[in-house]
């Protein structure tokens, strides 16, 4: 059997203590990838500065005297936390198949607060989605899912099966297929419903204009504004034989939750549902992940504590 990394293993933990062995390596990445032609002053944009002497590398422009460092206005903003240990929580992540939760990261980087390792990693999982990510393209299958989900609000009679909300979280999943019918890449999103505005709307921000969308009989998918539709009815059959990529990634999903956290909670579902959409989307290319989740985390703005909690972030 041929091995799973021959031709994409992820970075080892020698070759990452190599790479990055302290704070002034770390800064030296994070200042080539925020600015690769030199610095670049986000206040005035003068081209021309000259580096500090501070504990984290910062520059002083030569136009408006403003000193910025390597990490102000990105997912690393304000951290007090050493670049070295971002980077490797960011390892860590990607380098591992299945990825973890804040109590397992926070024993492995030997943080001394839950709070701190759950804000690092809901940091990193926002650094995950790519702001300028390209649409789906060509052939797409599309489908609804529901995770189990109870509260102490619900109703002891609450309603079983069904598109009822009760108890449930509703996810809905496109999947690329090419041409000889194989997955490439997906996208997920926590809906409320399986109303025809909230499929149509998902379609649209998910979907190439003029891509082909395949999806199951249920009426809320048809007509989608922008796309040629498909609608295969599921009566008298299962769904994953009329649908089977969209319900293998469910399955995995399904399976993934369960085995890393155990559940997912409601309130940060959508959370979850980016990092398995940048682990399926990165499963061939683990090798790049890491300069993927970063390269990205210096292009988006900051979040604090309660924007993630108030889900403003």
């Amino acid at each position: 059997m041929p091995a799973r990394w021959k031709n994409d293993k992820p970075m080892s933990r020698s070759a990452f203590d190599a790479r990055f062995s302290d704070e002034e390596a770390c800064s030296h990445y994070l200042a080539e990838h925020r600015w690769p032609e030199g610095f670049v002053c986000p206040s005035c944009g003068t081209c021309k500065g000259w580096p500090l002497k501070r504990n984290r590398a910062t520059w002083e422009c030569a136009g408006c005297a403003r000193q910025t460092s390597v990490t102000a206005g990105t997912v690393m903003h304000s951290s007090h936390l050493p670049l070295r240990i971002w980077f490797l929580a960011a390892h860590i992540i990607t380098s591992h198949s299945n990825g973890m939760s804040a109590l397992q990261l926070q024993a492995q980087l030997g943080l001394g607060s839950y709070k701190t390792a759950w804000l690092l990693l809901q940091k990193l999982r926002r650094s995950m989605v790519n702001p300028d990510r390209n649409p789906l393209k060509d052939l797409v299958e599309i489908d609804e899912t529901e995770i189990p989900f109870r509260s102490r609000h619900d109703p002891e009679d609450r309603p079983k099966g069904g598109r009822s909300p009760v108890g449930k979280m509703f996810v809905v999943c496109a999947v690329e297929l090419s041409r000889d019918g194989h997955p490439r890449r997906i996208r997920m999103k926590h809906i409320p419903d399986g109303a025809s505005k909230t499929l149509h709307g998902f379609i649209g921000q998910a979907v190439e204009p003029g891509a082909h969308v395949i999806t199951d009989g249920w009426l809320g998918y048809e007509n989608p504004p922008a796309n040629t539709h498909e609608a295969k009815v599921v009566s008298g059959k299962k769904a994953h034989d009329i649908l089977h990529w969209v319900h293998r990634v469910f399955s995995n999903l399904k399976t993934w939750a369960k085995g890393v956290f155990h559940g997912l909670r409601k309130c940060h579902l959508q959370r979850y549902l980016d990092e398995f959409v940048f682990r399926w989307n990165r499963r061939r290319h683990m090798r790049s992940a890491f300069d993927t989740l970063l390269g990205i985390g210096v292009g988006i703005g900051p979040a604090t504590y309660r924007d993630f909690v108030e889900q403003r972030a």
